[in-house]
């Protein structure tokens, strides 16, 4: 019987461009990449949940939640990834992280440069299909 698993990801966007975080080799799906982000606790709304996960593993206390991009359940060995990947802005330097050893900003054209996990493959769909946010929204 597999396990479903809540967890929110990170959009987050500047000048047409996604920071894209690649997972250390010695976690789950080491060496693939994605959106930063996290499982959402119990009773924690999806929001709230994003905004601690940025601050645990990026150290970023002004991330700026905005819009749904997508919400999608993808199936990873035994479990059920219901990811919900968020449009978020932030002014701050990301140079660190407890999850990730790599950062890149990639535009659209340039997501296919590297190797996705596979439950953030919706979301960057629906980037390549609709674009970016109206500058000065989320």
């Amino acid at each position: 019987m597999s396990t479903s698993i809540r967890v929110v990801g990170a959009v987050i966007h500047r000048e047409r461009q996604v920071l894209a975080c690649r997972r250390k080799p010695e976690k789950s799906a080491g060496g693939r990449w994605e959106f930063p982000g996290g499982k959402v606790e119990l009773g924690e709304d999806p929001r709230v949940a994003l905004a601690r996960e940025l601050k645990e593993e990026l150290g970023l206390t002004d991330a700026v939640v905005g819009d749904l991009v997508t919400r999608e359940v993808t199936p990873v060995g035994t479990n059920n990834i219901d990811l919900a990947c968020y449009w978020v802005t932030t002014s701050a330097d990301i140079s660190s992280s407890t999850d990730h050893d790599a950062f890149q900003w990639l535009a659209p054209e340039e997501f296919a440069t590297v190797t996705w996990a596979k439950p953030d493959l919706p979301a960057l769909r629906t980037i390549e299909q609709n674009g970016f946010p109206v500058e000065g929204q989320s």
